[in-house]
């Protein structure tokens, strides 16, 4: 392997392992539930707004941060916003003032979207057009290392050094990141912004087919974003009646399944030649598996495997957002991958917003104390085969109806 070829793997390595930083950040406050609830004295409502606003400053920063890896390059934008990350965990251990957390969210939000544009811009530059779903799959599955252990192994350092702790270890681990970061990505050529791109950007939002895929999408990211994200563990811990740490670790295995199942879905969908088909049967077969989570009582055993089959399915994600590509000119196809990313993306602050709204709404308990309602959650939780049954039915219309590609060559 050249130098040059060296140096694009190792930009692209970097890039992989800033994303499973910021999912191990993201993931965060599903095993601190009960800590935040308690040192900033709030209720379920509240904290999925907390939750929700990581997806608010995800997807407002999509187009600056895309703008400024194209004009100063991966090298410097990666460990500035790395260092957002790390200043947006800070308050949890810091202050005492809510509003303050519920900013660093939003800059932990911001960080990630960093990380996501960084791994499709680099995953661009490195490899051939035909390999990028594959191995965008890949950066996903190291990424969702860090949600795995974010997960049940978070927890047990939480109960061994205390959650203050476990933040402030976590920052010293960015810190680390960004100056690797900074020392190991070589200087890139800038580019120019060419005023066409708020055209592009203009002429990508209204192309109906794109949307309507991204919206439908949206849909159905309520297993992953809502329910592995945060919900998760307090639903197995109240519902099911498990132990704490076996209750933090299950949902990690969607993000395992996940891990493993990207490269093989983005296969299955390249030899089917037919990714709307994929993307449907997942959202089908996870919203059944969510009707029987919430319709029986599933022992841990067969939670793993329902989890572990959820997260496979969960990979649509990756072939929704190379689906829309193609429905685009290949001048501005990173632009759409971007968009696509930023619009389901946003849907995580619906799904913690709804859920967290429908826990409170149904919740007898006085006043802010930590969760105990059993039935409150079970309702709260129906939000997301509700969405995954949404969106499915959404994408069968599309795919009955077959809808025409709009003219492509404007954009």
């Amino acid at each position: 392997m050249n130098s040059g070829r060296f140096t694009l793997w190792i930009m692209w390595l970097i890039a992989s392992f800033f994303y499973a930083y910021q999912y191990v950040i993201r993931v965060l406050p599903s095993i601190m539930i009960s800590d935040i609830m308690s040192k900033f004295d709030i209720d379920a409502a509240l904290f999925g707004q907390f939750s929700g606003i990581y997806y608010i400053g995800y997807a407002l920063t999509h187009i600056p941060i895309g703008i400024l890896l194209d004009r100063i390059g991966a090298k410097k934008t990666l460990p500035i916003f790395i260092c957002l990350t790390i200043l947006g965990v800070a308050p949890l251990v810091w202050s005492n003032f809510w509003i303050y957390p519920v900013i660093g969210r939003f800059l932990v939000g911001v960080g990630a979207s960093s990380a996501i544009l960084g791994v499709f811009k680099i995953t661009r530059m490195a490899f051939a057009e035909k390999r990028f779903p594959i191995m965008l799959s890949w950066s996903v599955t190291i990424g969702l290392t860090g949600a795995i252990y974010g997960g049940g192994p978070l927890n047990y350092l939480k109960s061994l050094w205390g959650f203050e702790n476990v933040v402030y270890a976590l920052m010293i681990l960015g810190c680390i990141l960004a100056i690797f970061t900074y020392f190991l990505i070589p200087e890139q050529k800038q580019e120019p912004v060419n005023k066409s791109v708020w055209l592009d950007i203009k002429n990508v939002l209204g192309h109906k087919k794109v949307m309507a895929v991204c919206l439908l999408a949206g849909c159905m990211v309520g297993p992953l974003e809502g329910f592995a994200d945060v919900w998760g563990s307090t639903f197995l811990h109240t519902v099911y009646g498990m132990e704490e740490t076996l209750a933090s670790s299950l949902p990690s295995i969607i993000f395992l399944g996940m891990a493993c199942g990207a490269p093989f879905l983005s296969w299955i969908a390249s030899r089917l030649n037919n990714y709307l088909v994929v993307i449907l049967a997942c959202g089908l077969f996870m919203g059944l598996a969510f009707v029987l989570l919430l319709q029986t009582n599933l022992p841990a055993t067969w939670l793993s495997i329902l989890f572990f089959i959820v997260g496979i399915l969960s990979s649509y994600q990756i072939l929704a957002i190379y689906e829309v590509s193609t429905y685009v000119a290949p001048r501005v196809a990173g632009l759409t991958n971007a968009m696509a990313n930023m619009i389901i993306m946003t849907f995580g602050y619906v799904f913690h917003s709804l859920i967290g709204e429908t826990i409170d709404m149904f919740s007898n308990r006085q006043g802010y104390l930590p969760l105990d309602s059993s039935q409150a959650l079970i309702y709260g939780i129906w939000i997301i085969p509700a969405g995954l049954f949404l969106g499915t039915l959404g994408l069968a219309l599309i795919m009955l109806l077959k809808t025409p590609t709009p003219d492509k060559k404007f954009i």
